[in-house]
């Protein structure tokens, strides 16, 4: 549906990398090679982004990264659409429905840094999960949001550049 709004696969790749997870940045290069784009149609939408005031810039000797304008009035909004562009919205519904004493939910791999590869890794934390739910929702969340998903029980989450979907507050 968003690709409806937003004509540039440019533009919509660099949204999800963005956007789906504050922490993500790259420079010029790195996202042509990411994305199997041209550099002249990344700087282009980089400029567009950066002249709106999504997207910061910062220096580093000869290059300059780009990450995600947390402080923009627009951020919450992009940040909101984006992940229910990608379906992480229904995803965490479906986990905490009926999957036990759930401590955390977070995404890891392409997804977490802003890759739309079509794979969903998901890490849950948690009391008494439920795994035999797991085995069916992988199956519920494909139908769903188009994209197959691989869920892990773990002890704690693993990967340093996870995006955090749920938190259990204390």
């Amino acid at each position: 549906m968003l690709d409806y709004l937003i004509t540039s696969k440019t533009r919509l790749k660099l949204l999800i990398k963005f956007f789906s997870n504050p922490k993500n940045q790259g420079h010029l290069r790195g996202l042509a090679e990411e994305f199997g784009e041209s550099t002249n149609a990344i700087r282009k939408e980089l400029n567009h982004l950066s002249e709106a005031g999504l997207l910061l810039k910062s220096a580093e000797s000869n290059k300059i990264d780009y990450k995600a304008n947390t402080e923009h009035p627009l951020f919450t909004n992009l940040h909101d659409l984006i992940r229910k562009y990608l379906g992480l919205d229904k995803l965490l519904a479906a986990v905490l429905e009926r999957m036990g004493d759930v401590n955390q939910v977070a995404l890891v791999g392409d997804y977490a840094k802003g890759l739309n590869s079509g794979k969903l890794n998901v890490q849950i934390t948690g009391e008494d999960l439920n795994e035999e739910y797991l085995e069916r929702l992988s199956v519920r969340i494909k139908e769903l949001i188009e994209k197959e998903v691989n869920f892990q029980i773990q002890e704690q989450i693993s990967d340093p550049e996870a995006l955090i979907l749920y938190q259990k507050s204390n």
